[in-house]
């Protein structure tokens, strides 16, 4: 099953980039941003619950798609760039097995435990 989600990931990360190609941005622009999402991560400075929700936020592939219409709606080609870049970083994120997280703390996400199990 985890081979089928990644692929599934992987084909959205296509798409992502399908999107970004459709916009008027230099190729490096894609580079430069598609790790910005996980500034979402200093929200667990503020503690495990805070952070999870700030950090989800900046990797919701519903937000993603949401700012991109939104963007395609009024022209504005910046909110596609943000909606193309939220998208595509999640899914990123999901072939490595970072998911949206739990307010248990960093490791637990939708997609199970981060890392190795201790003992």
């Amino acid at each position: 099953m985890k081979t089928i989600i990644k692929l599934e990931e992987l084909f959205m990360l296509i798409l992502g980039i399908f999107l970004f190609s459709q916009l008027q941005y230099a190729w490096w622009w894609f580079l430069v941003l598609i790790l910005l999402p996980d500034i979402g991560m200093f929200g667990y400075a503020l503690g495990d619950k805070v952070g999870a929700h700030i950090y989800n936020v900046f990797h919701h592939k519903g937000l993603g798609i949401l700012l991109y219409l939104i963007g395609v709606f009024l022209a504005y080609p910046i909110l596609q760039l943000i909606g193309v870049i939220l998208f595509s970083h999640a899914s990123m994120d999901r072939i490595f097995g970072y998911g949206l997280k739990y307010d248990k703390g960093f490791k637990f996400t939708h997609l199970g435990k981060i890392g190795k199990e201790d003992g």
